[in-house]
């Protein structure tokens, strides 16, 4: 497997990276980060497309849609969600929601969506100023939040909420995880089968909505075997992505700087990746699964995390390290 790091020396990242997001249909990455920049750097060309500055640090960003590399938003520190011409390098404040940490656009309904630490998700027109909605009390502090299709995930303290964007009135559904610790990150397994989680003691649960089969069923892991002396490897799992072209396949990374493949079929690590100098703060997979980019940056979660410089390192996915699905079912 092929590893390159990404060079920003001309615009180097001198804070900790929040989060790493590849475009819908192309190899652009979308990069935010403490040093209050957004960075758009194009893979393709290793150039750096856009690079735009604020005076506070972006806590999360996102692509407008499926269908559109050319818009983005993030949350802010100062409470004020941005949107970014990504072509023309335009910058504008949409409206404010202080203690937004997570932000997504929803293809479906073409609505942006914002969610924090203040246990409130708001709704907008990203051409208006002002929310659609907003939904006062989610429970609790939003930790992690994530989309697919019509459905909206958020992780708040050790359970998930889902709603269904279509009738946002009520609560979907509120699943407690395996785990009886705070979730740092929800993703969904693709098609909206379930979700997976990672928590901060380094664990992994798959939930699915339908237990009908075997296949179906959930389950818990650790992400790393038992010390020599018996305990636990305690360590957040910052981020889960799964595979756009292979549902079974994701890649888990955490505080330490590990990054592993694991199968959802087989129920086994496939393999891990050189240990990174930084924790792992945020994955993607590129559009077509054949490429992932590793944040490898510092959190502002671990009293001793090692503090060298952010990088983002990008791997070239192959068959030798993918099985193909008939060879993982005839194991």
């Amino acid at each position: 497997m092929n590893q390159t790091r990404i060079n920003l020396d001309s615009n180097p990242i001198r804070d900790a990276i929040s989060r790493i997001r590849f475009a819908p249909n192309s190899n652009n990455l979308l990069i935010s980060s403490w040093d209050s920049s957004l960075r758009l750097y194009d893979v393709d060309s290793s150039k750096l497309r856009l690079g735009a500055s604020d005076e506070y640090p972006l806590l999360d960003c996102c692509f407008a849609g499926n269908n559109n590399d050319s818009l983005a938003f993030s949350a802010d520190s100062d409470g004020y969600i941005r949107r970014y011409d990504l072509e023309c390098g335009d910058v504008g404040r949409i409206g404010s929601h202080y203690e937004a940490t997570c932000i997504e656009y929803s293809n479906e309904t073409n609505v942006l969506i914002t969610a924090g630490w203040d246990k409130r998700m708001k709704f907008w027109d990203a051409r208006s100023d002002k929310p659609l909605r907003c939904l006062d009390n989610v429970g609790g502090e939003v930790e992690s939040m994530s989309l697919s299709g019509f459905h909206l995930m958020i992780a708040v303290g050790t359970s998930v909420g889902t709603y269904d964007l279509r009738k946002l009135s009520k609560l979907d559904e509120a699943k407690e995880s395996f785990m009886d610790v705070q979730i740092k990150c929800v993703r969904p397994i693709l098609g909206f089968e379930g979700f997976a989680v990672g928590s901060f003691d380094g664990r992994v649960a798959l939930e699915y909505f339908s237990n009908t089969n075997s296949k179906n069923r959930g389950y818990a892991f650790r992400c790393h075997p038992k010390e020599k002396d018996g305990r636990h490897h305690l360590v957040p799992v910052n981020d889960i992505a799964f595979n756009p072209c292979m549902s079974t396949i994701f890649v888990t990374g955490d505080s330490e700087g590990y990054v592993s493949t694991w199968d959802a079929q087989s129920k086994k690590r496939l393999f891990e990746l050189p240990r990174f100098q930084n924790g792992v703060a945020s994955l993607s997979y590129n559009y077509n699964g054949l490429l992932l980019a590793v944040a490898s940056s510092y959190t502002y979660q671990e009293a001793n995390e090692r503090e060298e410089l952010p990088q983002i390192f990008l791997h070239e996915m192959n068959d030798h390290y993918i099985p193909s699905p008939s060879s993982r079912s005839s194991k």
